[in-house]
C-alpha cells in the first residue's frame, strides 16, 4: 500500500488549500481513510476521516465548519479542502487508512491507522 499526499503550501491567514491523497496498492473500500496533522513539538493529532463505502465524515473540532474531507473513488483520492485557514493550522499534514475491516467506529487515533503518506507541510502566514 502506499499514500502520496500532495496540495500542501504557504497561503495567508484566512485562505484556502486542498490537499490530496492517492492511494494504490490495495483495495480499500471496507477501510478508512484519514487525514493528521503535526505541528513542531506537537503530537500528531487527528484532522478528519471518512470510509471509502460512504457515510458521514468525522472531523476534529477545531477544524468543523472549516475543512472537508472527500474521495474520488474512481481514482483512489482523498481529499482535504481547508477553508479559513488559521495561524494555528500549520502543520505537516499526513493521510493514512485503516485497515481493519468495516472498523464500526471510526477511530481518531493515529496508532489505528496502518500506513501513511510521506506529509504535506502547509504553513499559513499572517
Amino acid at each position: 500500500v502506499q499514500l502520496q499526499a500532495s496540495g500542501g503550501g504557504l497561503v495567508q491567514a484566512g485562505g484556502s488549500l486542498r490537499l490530496s491523497c492517492a492511494a494504490s496498492g490495495g483495495t480499500f473500500r471496507s477501510y478508512i481513510m484519514g487525514w493528521f496533522r503535526q505541528a513542531p513539538g506537537k503530537e500528531r493529532e487527528f484532522v478528519a476521516a471518512i470510509r471509502w463505502m460512504g457515510g458521514t465524515p468525522n472531523y476534529a473540532d477545531s477544524v468543523k465548519g472549516r475543512f472537508t474531507i472527500s474521495k474520488d473513488n474512481a481514482k483512489n483520492t482523498v481529499y482535504l479542502q481547508m477553508n479559513s485557514l488559521k495561524l494555528e493550522d500549520t502543520a505537516v499534514y499526513y493521510c493514512a487508512v485503516d485497515m481493519t475491516p468495516w472498523r464500526p467506529v471510526v477511530s481518531t487515533r493515529a496508532g489505528d491507522y496502518d500506513y501513511w503518506g510521506q506529509g504535506t507541510q502547509v504553513t499559513v502566514s499572517s
